[in-house]
């Protein structure tokens, strides 16, 4: 796997109010590599995803996008450089085509005697593409979202980003709520991804699923990070130590004696 480091966050703190979410956070992607974020509940994985989205700003701290520094002023413009972020809500509309949500917002267009017109044929000829690449299978690209199961959806949602041409792919919990079937899909769709050499962060409860696809797992707890682990050189054991806290709790206790 390469050594570069795609996406580097140093010392990011945020704060709402008196309530301190990221406390000093250090996190990386390599080039290339599937990331899994895990910790409880409160433990700061949304509030950092939605920072590296550029929903939030850090009040303190820095982000670096292949070695320069980057200040993400909302989510259109993380995904102008990049970093496409897919929440477990998916934001598609049901009641549009395949192509039309894969393009939504980036509609192609021809001009006839100087009037512009959506491109349909090049749009869909394009999602099918896409749709391919990842190895979605669907019903037809004319075909709504709404009628779509909850893995091929994650796909037109990954087909989205990769319109844009992003190396930087967060996936927020994108196996929730399937069924085992779908989850072989998406699960799937992450390993293209990485063979692509795209880099992904995923966030994920299910430490089944990280282990299957992730080559490293950070663990936040409290909204800071306790430790980044090798996926070949830890345990679900170890992992899950972390995110209650135990492992600190038995690290701690080795220390004092």
């Amino acid at each position: 796997m390469a050594e570069t480091l795609k996406l580097s966050v140093q010392g990011v703190v945020k704060r709402f109010g008196g309530v301190v979410a990221l406390d000093s956070v250090d996190f990386e992607l390599r080039t290339g590599e599937v990331m899994a974020l895990v910790g409880d509940n409160g433990a700061g994985k949304s509030t950092l995803i939605k920072t590296l989205a550029g929903a939030h700003q850090p009040d303190e701290g820095s982000i670096q996008l292949d070695g320069q520094t980057v200040r993400f002023a909302s989510p259109q413009d993380a995904w102008k450089r990049g970093v496409a972020t897919i929440f477990q809500e998916l934001a598609l509309a049901g009641k549009m085509t395949i192509a039309d949500n894969i393009f939504l917002g980036r509609e192609l267009t021809r001009t006839i005697a100087g009037i512009p017109f959506l491109d349909r044929r090049a749009m869909h000829r394009r999602s099918s593409e896409l749709l391919e690449k990842l190895d979605v299978s669907v019903p037809d690209i004319h075909t709504w979202v709404e009628y779509l199961s909850g893995g091929q959806r994650q796909g037109v949602a990954i087909a989205r980003a990769l319109n844009i041409d992003a190396d930087v792919i967060i996936m927020d919990e994108p196996t929730a709520a399937l069924a085992v079937a779908e989850v072989r899909k998406v699960l799937e769709f992450i390993k293209t991804l990485r063979r692509q050499g795209k880099s992904v962060v995923l966030i994920s409860h299910n430490v089944q699923d990280v282990f299957e696809v992730s080559d490293r797992i950070t663990v936040l707890r409290r909204g800071r990070r306790i430790a980044m682990l090798e996926t070949a050189l830890t345990t679900p054991e170890e992992v899950v130590g972390y995110i209650t806290g135990a492992a600190e709790i038995k690290h701690n206790l080795v220390k004092n004696h």
